[in-house]
């Protein structure tokens, strides 16, 4: 057994049991029902899915004796479907950050449920589209010499999911970046009607610039460069050097709860509630302002 494909079994069994406590404390909180949480939520169910996937692929490649060809084209289909709705759910919370602070007037009206709902249910259809691709033929099972890194998935196949994540990733980071134009916007006319010190501002606009660049800086650092590599390089380059990319990229959906979930405050408070019966005294109840992007 190779120890690579237990530390990628071991990473998706943490991703998997993170992403379950993140849904469980969604589904049974009744006060976590806005647009926002959703989209955390899909967020949250696509990582678990790809946790799943890489357990389900150790499974068949190591318990299954002989390989089932259908269970291993359904286990490789997984892994694309669900990374594809864990980015698509990346990209929906930015958008829905920018919308909040864009249209902040009249942002509840227009951002309904059942909005939200809808987007979601089409977003997710269209990945478990990608994730049938190896099942409905699109594999390299009969022409090993198409294979990309991403065995079943063929080097044009893999070419253009990383292509389309590539692109994605840019229209993340022009978002966010109109954000932090926003959010520095509504800091200046707040410092100036309330007469704030320059200090207070700064700690502010700091604190955005902060966040940002732990969701970008996090972002890029685990999957643009397995992304690339998938552009480059085939089934014939040594395992070894996509097994360390490949590592660091589901990694990100170990650290997506961190950053998405357990810093918002109503999860916390509904993840002590939960575990202790209580919310500690020193539990910061500041409301979330735009300075906090």
């Amino acid at each position: 057994v190779s120890p690579w494909d237990i530390a990628l079994c071991a990473t998706g069994t943490a991703v998997a049991g993170e992403n379950a406590l993140v849904l469980a404390v969604l589904f049974y909180t009744p006060s976590l029902r806005a647009p926002m949480f959703l989209l955390i939520g899909s967020l949250a169910l696509a990582d678990l899915l790809a946790g799943l996937g890489l357990v389900a692929n150790f499974a068949v490649r190591y318990l299954l004796r002989p390989p089932s060809e259908a269970a291993e084209l359904a286990a490789a289909g997984l892994l694309p479907a669900a990374f594809s709705a864990s980015v698509c759910s990346l990209l929906a919370i930015t958008v829905d950050r920018y919308l909040s602070l864009y249209n902040a007037l009249t942002y509840h009206s227009e951002r309904t449920l059942g909005f939200t709902c809808a987007m979601v249910l089409l977003m997710w259809l269209l990945c478990l589209g990608v994730g049938l691709l190896p099942l409905l033929g699109w594999n390299c099972l009969r022409d090993q010499s198409s294979c990309s890194i991403l065995r079943p998935v063929t080097k044009d196949n893999a070419a253009v999911l990383a292509v389309t994540f590539l692109l994605l990733f840019a229209l993340m980071m022009q978002l966010y970046l109109q954000i932090c134009k926003i959010a520095f916007r509504h800091a200046q006319q707040i410092a100036v009607q309330h007469q704030f010190i320059a200090t207070a501002q700064a700690t502010s606009t700091r604190k955005g610039l902060s966040t940002l660049s732990l969701i970008l800086g996090t972002f890029a650092l685990c999957w643009i460069p397995f992304a690339i590599y998938s552009l480059v390089a085939d089934s014939s380059y040594p395992a070894v050097y996509t097994y360390s990319l490949a590592l660091p990229a589901t990694c990100n959906s170990l650290i997506n709860p961190i950053i998405y979930a357990f810093r918002n405050p109503d999860i916390q408070k509904s993840l002590w509630l939960a575990c202790c019966g209580c919310i500690p005294s020193t539990f910061s109840s500041r409301p979330r302002t735009s300075s906090d992007v």
